[in-house]
């Protein structure tokens, strides 16, 4: 069973509806039992990065041992950016540290928010895009982004007159910037291939 983290912020419900669309169990919980026994656990999020993490509280803790333990986690959008170590959105907020690198604000002299389809280059070691080919094009919807400085991270990367940190992989430590559940046949893919990694087990 997948859970997805219910904590009130953003797009929760889109994602259980994106993997009941295509027959992969989920559940919309926030009880730590439910939680430790899940088989993988999706963090979403369209919000402020520190309105996110303070609303996601104790679960905080929770959502960083069962990633240590070595089951399947991943975050998407402003989930995907708290696996980084902190944000510069609105002060200085600490993340989940599960992957080094800091979030900050897109450079200037791009659209702001960066809103719409990108073409990301899809490396072949990367779970996720299992069966994606080399490349396609995702919805984005946000205004900062993630400077990997993880070693053991994979990125994929869009151009955004600069490379944007699209998606990454470290272990069993999964991130995605933009909304799988908002991309049509590619992103629903992602999903499939992350309960899939659930179902199996992690790497």
């Amino acid at each position: 069973m997948i859970v997805v983290i219910d904590y009130n912020v953003g797009n929760v419900k889109s994602v259980c509806n994106a993997f009941k669309h295509i027959g992969c169990e989920s559940k919309l919980s926030k009880e730590a039992g439910t939680i430790e026994n899940a088989s993988g656990i999706v963090l979403p999020g369209v919000a402020a990065f520190g309105y996110a993490i303070n609303a996601l509280g104790p679960l905080a803790e929770l959502i960083r041992e069962f990633a240590l333990n070595g089951k399947p986690l991943l975050g998407i959008c402003v989930g995907y950016q708290m696996l980084f170590e902190s944000s510069s959105e609105y002060g200085r907020h600490k993340g989940l540290g599960l992957v080094s690198g800091n979030v900050g604000p897109i450079p200037p002299g791009r659209v702001i928010p960066h809103m719409g389809w990108n073409l990301v280059e899809l490396p072949e070691d990367m779970d996720l895009f299992a069966g994606l080919g080399n490349q396609k094009h995702f919805y984005f919807a946000h205004s900062f982004c993630a400077d990997v400085k993880d070693a053991g991270a994979k990125i994929a990367y869009t151009d955004y007159g600069f490379e944007l940190a699209a998606s990454i992989q470290k272990a069993n430590i999964y991130g995605t910037q933009f909304h799988p559940e908002k991309s049509g046949k590619a992103g629903l893919k992602i999903l499939q291939n992350f309960y899939d990694i659930c179902k199996r087990g992690a790497p």
